[in-house]
């Protein structure tokens, strides 16, 4: 039985996670949200699980590594900053960080890397996503999680092939771009499609996420997979044994 900490405890995903601790007949260490002692909480887990903000990853980050604990980063909207950090702990714990815990997604994610590197570059990638109206962050994680596994099915660098926001009199569609449009509105948990865009034919990959608890149930998983881990970068798709 392994001792889970949460560490943005008071969230809509807090609460789904501990939900999920329970279910999974795992321990839940205790909880902390902004303001808290997250090295009193890293102190008493067997690993953490992180779904708070941003601005507070670098803190939740060394106090892990003060503890010796792998720790599941599953907060969105991280930008480059984050990643250097998350790979600089990964020299002392085992970190697992993703856009999206779902293991639905992750195995997408994997079905979109073959198909991307099998399909030839006529095939067009587009990748859309709907998200409930308080999302801050666009395109989501999961987009961009998404438009990484298209990338690397082509060999390509997501950041310098990639399409955002097209308005206007933008000219033809480049070639081995991927583009992404984001949705807004509603209560919707999150809604993924990628799009393979052929000459007369069309393939589409989708998931639809029908509400949080999804995320909750995989990152238990992914936390219980990742006590006794060596110190390390892992990813979901490592989880799922993909």
């Amino acid at each position: 039985m392994a001792r889970i900490g949460i560490i943005g405890s008071a969230g809509r995903m807090g609460q789904a996670l501990a939900d999920a601790i329970a279910a999974a007949g795992q321990e839940l260490a205790g909880g902390v949200d902004k303001g808290g002692d997250v090295a009193a909480l890293a102190a008493q887990s067997d690993v953490l699980v992180d779904f708070s903000a941003p601005a507070a990853l670098e803190g939740n980050l060394d106090a892990a590594m003060a503890a010796g604990v792998p720790i599941v980063v599953g907060t969105t909207g991280l930008e480059e900053r984050h990643h250097w950090l998350c790979d600089n702990a990964a020299g002392q714990i085992a970190v697992l960080q993703t856009g999206n815990t779902s293991l639905g997604v992750t195995l997408l994610a994997h079905l979109v890397r073959e198909a991307a590197s099998r399909l030839g570059e006529d095939w067009d990638i587009e990748i859309s996503e709907t998200h409930h109206r308080m999302k801050v962050d666009a395109p989501s994680g999961t987009a961009l999680l998404l438009g990484e596994a298209a990338a690397a099915g082509r060999g390509l660098d997501l950041a310098g092939h990639s399409a955002r926001g097209r308005d206007g009199v933008t000219g033809a569609r480049q070639s081995g771009e991927i583009g992404f449009a984001s949705l807004r509105g509603g209560s919707v948990a999150g809604d993924h499609t990628v799009h393979f865009l052929g000459a007369d034919e069309r393939i589409s990959l989708t998931h639809l996420a029908e509400n949080r608890t999804i995320f909750a149930k995989g990152a238990v998983r992914a936390a219980q997979w990742l006590v006794g881990k060596p110190a390390g970068r892992y990813r979901m798709g490592e989880v799922l044994d993909l």
